[in-house]
């Protein structure tokens, strides 16, 4: 019998950026089965990779051990002894090309994902604008899998049995009673960050819902700024600092809708097939970026009308000045109208989700 095929697939970069991978590697997963995966990527986000059945992982730690050029080749050295046959290498940075370039010397076929730069250049640049959908990165990095050999049909996939709460999250979070929203307010970057004063107010016309808990996500540096949004309501609960990352995971599998800015949280949820809504100030879900498995009617966009630059980039990181307000033309009424049509007049249930 000829022994299967052995796949390394290699992603650092953000938390948001891996999530993205994760419906991906669950799709190469059910459907070639025979093939050894072993992933590779900040040894923090073990958990997200967790979620996928029989995967290997190889954990990175770009402050010590692999920092610098000698950690690349420790990298590859580790790697190496894994006895892979090819590599996916879907970061397509400096460090992952020097990887990748070092087991193509040594004899290993290798593919990487076209990011599309080009057309997120032209999407994104201030005047005369080639405003279109473009592939998204999910698709990207199928092909990069069909390039080596292993096509991937994306819109055949089952999501995770939703997994019991452990015992410290329902100390922290209670038993499910009603519905449960978890609200992601902030970004990395300031220009796709929801107006403070203006999520307060959406907190508020959904705190005032009866049968709702709310639940605020983000980094414990931000816990300060959300236990301002929090402040005044008794069924809105701040997470960060009270669990784990990976008990974070089981809580967010647990929730009938996140709201979130274009952000890692918002693909966190989608790929345990929770309901998403994502709000947009500079950025654009036409970049490639809108979660996973999302409607376009769950995206709440900025009025373009009124900031024609939009987007102004892919990641939210150029200043533009002119289109500093652009997230203030999402009213919170129509932020409050969708979640509340996701949350009361919807069944949401995981009834329909497969257990790997």
């Amino acid at each position: 019998m000829v022994a299967p095929k052995h796949i390394l697939v290699i992603r650092l970069s953000a938390m948001g950026d891996v999530a993205m991978t994760i419906p991906v590697l669950r799709a190469f997963r059910q459907q070639h089965p025979e093939v050894k995966i072993t992933a590779v990527s900040h040894q923090f986000f073990k958990p997200l990779f967790d979620t996928i059945p029989d995967v290997n992982f190889y954990g990175v730690d770009l402050g010590n051990r692999h920092k610098g050029f000698d950690g690349i080749f420790k990298i590859f050295t580790d790697l190496k002894k894994l006895n892979v046959d090819v590599v996916a290498d879907l970061h397509n940075v400096l460090r992952s090309k020097i990887i990748r370039n070092l087991f193509r010397l040594w004899g290993k076929k290798v593919a990487h994902t076209d990011k599309g730069r080009d057309g997120k250049k032209a999407l994104t640049r201030p005047f005369n604008k080639d405003f279109k959908q473009l592939e998204t990165m999910f698709q990207r990095h199928a092909d990069t899998f069909a390039e080596l050999g292993y096509p991937i049909d994306l819109s055949q996939i089952d999501f995770p049995a939703i997994q019991p709460l452990s015992a410290h999250v329902k100390q922290v979070v209670g038993s499910k009673q009603g519905k449960w929203l978890g609200i992601a307010p902030y970004a990395q970057y300031d220009s796709k960050i929801y107006p403070e004063d203006l999520m307060k107010e959406v907190i508020k016309g959904i705190a005032a819902k009866q049968d709702v808990t709310v639940f605020l996500f983000g980094s414990k540096s931000e816990k300060s700024k959300l236990e301002v949004l929090q402040q005044g309501f008794g069924n809105v609960k701040i997470i960060p600092g009270t669990m784990s990352f990976q008990e974070e995971l089981l809580l967010i599998g647990h929730l009938d809708v996140l709201m979130s800015m274009d952000s890692g949280n918002a693909h966190i949820a989608a790929m345990f097939g929770v309901k998403v809504v994502t709000l947009w100030g500079a950025t654009h879900p036409y970049a490639g970026f809108m979660p996973f498995n999302q409607p376009m009617e769950n995206a709440i966009l900025s009025d373009r009308e009124k900031y024609p630059q939009l987007p102004t980039s892919v990641y939210g990181n150029k200043d533009v000045p002119e289109c500093a307000d652009a997230m203030r033309t999402i009213k919170p009424k129509e932020v409050i109208k969708k979640l509340s049509k996701l949350l009361l007049l919807e069944k949401v249930t995981h009834d329909n989700y497969t257990s790997s």
